[in-house]
């Protein structure tokens, strides 16, 4: 809790129905339930009929002829929060496998961390509220967000997530290519807007001669001179490490007023109201991490039906 997120008070307590017993899963399905214990359900009266810009309000209501507007009902990113118990799960089995998980805000707005990340010690990633292993930069981050927060607006960004240890040959040809499935995850967040792999985006801007992984070999054990495939190749794990950006818009909540329409096609003013993140970068840094180990989990169980 700080002044760049929610004021919103969750104990976030994760009561287990099923699946674990006496701190060791049991082998039958794990069920658990984190209650809501802070809702104001009154914050959103005054949108009971009207359509939020940016929000699924008015695609909810064309879809299914109906919603419930206390929240964002199945499009609210507190149903996340199962998402991050499952993946801490999913990280404990990947860790005893030799596998790490580690994502980090690597830009807010205008503010980018310019360092790779083999350069950075992500191990401090989570000492401060904004999740940046870049002390100074993580300083920077907060002041402007916080700044954004008071002007009644909000700001995106994006998270790196890097994947440590992870075994050569996890994922599939065409439709089950393991950066697909990382994509499909990552854009199942809430609020994320873009995916890139490897050299993404920027490894456009180079010759085949300058973005060729090169192979050689190292202690009878097969590496790449650059990883420009960030870990991945022909949609199949090749051992170096596996990274990626998620870029994340901004709220679509803001503390000033904007036009939109009612159900009934009437324009309508709308003023924010309520407990919502001015940035959420720094929350989602756990998201991504689980979903990135959900998935990572998925293909090492896929993988031992591979050579049957």
């Amino acid at each position: 809790q700080s002044r760049i997120t929610t004021q919103r008070k969750e104990n976030d307590e994760v009561e287990f129905l099923s699946g674990i017993f006496e701190g060791k899963t049991t082998g039958t399905p794990i069920g658990f339930i984190i209650k809501n214990t802070n809702e104001k359900s009154k914050d959103y009266n005054h949108i009971k009929d009207s359509f939020r810009p940016s929000h699924a309000d008015f695609t909810y209501e064309a879809k299914y002829g109906h919603r419930d507007y206390r929240g964002g009902g199945r499009s609210s990113a507190r149903e996340t929060a199962c998402r991050v118990v499952g993946g801490a799960i999913a990280k404990q089995i990947l860790i005893q496998k030799g596998i790490s998980v580690q994502a980090y805000v690597s830009q807010v707005g205008p503010l980018k961390l310019k360092s790779h990340y083999s350069d950075l010690n992500l191990k401090v990633t989570y000492s401060n509220s904004v999740r940046c292993p870049d002390e100074k930069m993580a300083d920077e981050m907060f002041e402007y967000i916080d700044q954004i927060r008071k002007d009644g607006d909000t700001i995106g960004g994006t998270t790196t997530c890097v994947i440590k240890g992870c075994p050569i040959g996890l994922g599939n040809p065409v439709f089950d290519r393991l950066e697909a499935d990382l994509a499909k995850a990552m854009l199942s967040i809430n609020a994320s807007k873009g995916f890139e792999i490897g050299s993404g985006f920027s490894g456009t801007l180079l010759k085949g001669s300058e973005h060729n992984d090169e192979f050689y070999v190292e202690n009878n054990i097969v590496k790449t001179k650059t990883n420009n495939s960030g870990g991945i190749q022909g949609g199949i794990s090749n051992g170096e490490d596996i990274y990626f950006n998620v870029a994340f818009k901004p709220v679509a909540t803001i503390m000033k007023t904007q036009t939109s329409i009612d159900k009934n096609y009437n324009e309508v003013t709308i003023d924010g109201k309520g407990r919502h993140d001015p940035c959420v970068l720094p929350r989602a840094v756990a998201i991504v991490e689980s979903m990135a180990a959900l998935v990572i989990l998925d293909h090492l169980l896929l993988n031992q039906s591979s050579k049957i």
